[in-house]
């Protein structure tokens, strides 16, 4: 029987528990987090829980095994250095807005890259994301554009209508100046 080191199964259980966040999540971005207190860490982590993601450092080797089963080869040239990863399970651009504000009070943290529907996205995708506002405003923004024709046609209809209304009243008024 072979005995698998204590310190071999929790690698390997660590993997699992990143190949299930990385599956389960909807969007991950990664970060560079060398020059963070833990105080900053600490906060940031809270911050990010707010909007519904996780924020955790990982082992670079151990996040490449579990994107190599789950076939996101892709991401390993992202893992180097010192990374932390925020796992979303609710708006990706809150998570990297949140991410992008607190870099611009901590410049040691800096965004690497980001995986959102199993596609992986630069730096400058992610960063570019946080300038989109906010997904209410898009949908607000998205209706009016839809209902802005049906305005047009009410528009459109109303004017014959109070057309033909002028006419025929102008019509009644030129009976009654007959008949009156």
């Amino acid at each position: 029987m072979v005995r698998v080191s204590a310190r071999r199964q929790a690698r390997v259980e660590e993997v699992e528990r990143l190949k299930e966040r990385l599956r389960d999540a909807k969007s991950v971005v990664l970060t560079d987090y060398r020059g963070l207190t833990v105080a900053e860490i600490t906060a940031l982590r809270q911050a990010l829980r707010e909007a519904s993601a996780e924020y955790r450092v990982v082992k670079n080797s151990l996040a490449q095994l579990a994107a190599q089963e789950l076939g996101i080869e892709e991401l390993e040239q992202y893992l180097k250095g010192p990374t932390a990863v925020a796992f979303g399970s609710g708006d990706l651009v809150a998570t990297a807005k949140i991410l992008t504000a607190f870099s611009k009070k901590a410049p040691v943290l800096q965004v690497k890259a980001g995986l959102v529907d199993g596609q992986l996205l630069p730096r400058e995708e992610i960063l570019a994301m946080t300038e989109l506002p906010p997904r209410e405003v898009m949908l607000a923004r998205l209706l009016g554009v839809m209902a802005a024709p049906l305005r047009g046609l009410v528009t459109v209809l109303s004017g014959s209508l109070r057309g033909l209304v002028v006419g025929l009243d102008q019509v009644r008024q030129k009976r009654e100046g007959i008949e009156g």
